[in-house]
């Protein structure tokens, strides 16, 4: 434990999570071979600086190290910039060129992203890991290297084999040792500590007071997904260093610099061949209340119509399907087989116990959306006694959407 406190000391890696200490333990315990490493993890998580720390741990440390993004080379260009080319050998080669896996040659190089490596230069880089050759641009000279390949990905490289996208192969030969660096939302018990370490640099990088946050706030921070990682989190606490009003940071002034995430609704969706917008999305809420209200006007359509078989046959009441489902219990039709009072689907429905009507009971349907959605926002509100914000958690909408609507309907709390 002492040792990965040193390592995160050394490169100022900051955070306690069993996952984030098990992935550093992994790149210390594996720095000092040569073994091939991948690093899998989300955009902005540092992936590239558990490549720096392999490097720096092993044998290779006084040698050359380098980062290659492969998203950032052009297709056309990435064997010449990787393993070099000759003069002549294609338009724009006035000179021959060295590559990087022989500028690097005895160090470590890092592929940063190398599910975008087209799978031409995959072939290539098989041929390195495998046997320490390759061949410039050009050139039929198979020339030797020694350097440690480090890869790192945000994707599913074993997803993209089975797609195609990606040499199988060339994966498993990657995949020597795995390194998984957990997402931010996985380590919420380091996100206070990242975002103060922030303020207080961008404090002293712009000679001003760091910034605090009252405990709302703080609530907020660590229960924001953070989709971007640590990367948006330096970002979101660069913003509010110099941007902030006040140094003491509310849950409402913090919302202002927070982008606002789609609502993960939890209401009934469309089959994707129906009422679908070109990406399957529903437009808006509205859309969603609509099929929610729809299927429940469906689902007491189909009622009706099962009273009006058994209006028709009453001999119906007495088979397994309806007794077993409890559907009948004491109900009785309308009139007696002789006589029937025949009630369409759509007309209002008698309910009657024994031989005698004790009432009846008229079901005035509305499809105002409207009307619906005011309802279920105000029962929301009354079963979480007035709390906004676990109402529009019930509800799978944001609170600043609930705030919105209560305006709109005018409801009091």
């Amino acid at each position: 434990m002492d040792n990965i406190q040193s390592i995160k000391n050394r490169f100022g890696i900051i955070g306690n999570s069993q996952a984030l200490n098990y992935a550093l333990q992994v790149a210390a315990q594996v720095s000092n071979t040569d073994l091939t490493v991948l690093i899998s993890g989300e955009s902005g998580v540092g992936k590239e600086v558990f490549s720096q720390i392999i490097h720096a741990l092993s044998a290779r440390k006084h040698n050359p190290f380098i980062a290659v993004n492969c998203g950032a080379i052009p297709e056309g260009t990435i064997d010449s910039e990787l393993f070099g080319h000759e003069k002549g050998s294609f338009t724009g080669a006035v000179d021959s060129r060295k590559g990087y896996f022989e500028t690097v040659n005895g160090g470590t190089i890092f592929l940063d992203e190398i599910g975008e490596m087209p799978l031409g230069t995959q072939a290539r880089l098989l041929r390195v890991l495998e046997a320490g050759e390759y061949i410039r641009v050009g050139s039929s000279k198979v020339q030797k290297t020694d350097v440690r390949v480090i890869a790192a990905t945000n994707r599913d490289l074993l997803e993209n084999t089975q797609q195609g996208k990606f040499r199988e192969d060339l994966y498993y030969r990657l995949n020597t040792v795995p390194i998984r660096v957990p997402a931010l939302r996985d380590r919420k018990e380091d996100i206070p500590m990242l975002f103060r370490k922030f303020c207080v640099d961008f404090a002293e990088r712009y000679k001003t007071t760091s910034i605090q946050l009252d405990e709302e706030a703080r609530e907020l921070l660590v229960n924001y997904p953070w989709p971007g990682n640590v990367r948006e989190l330096k970002n979101i606490a660069e913003q509010i260093s110099v941007l902030a009003t006040d140094k003491l940071v509310t849950a409402t002034e913090l919302r202002r610099f927070l982008p606002e995430q789609p609502v993960v609704n939890r209401l009934p969706v469309l089959a994707p061949a129906q009422h679908q917008g070109g990406n399957g999305d529903f437009a808006s809420e509205r859309d969603i209340l609509y099929k929610l209200f729809f299927d429940m006007k469906k689902d007491v359509t189909e009622l009706k119509k099962m009273f009006f078989d058994i209006l028709q046959n009453p001999s119906m009441a007495n088979t397994p399907a309806f007794q077993d489902g409890g559907m009948m219990h004491n109900f009785q039709p309308a009139e007696t087989p002789a006589q029937p009072n025949i009630i369409a689907p759509s007309q209002p429905y008698i309910i009657q116990d024994s031989n005698k009507i004790d009432h009846h009971e008229e079901v005035e349907e509305t499809l105002s959306i409207a009307d619906k959605e005011k309802e279920l926002i105000e029962k929301a509100l009354k079963k979480h006694k007035g709390k906004r914000k676990d109402a529009a958690l019930d509800l799978g909408i944001s609170e600043r959407t609930l705030y919105r609507k209560l305006k709109e309907y005018n409801i009091n709390e």
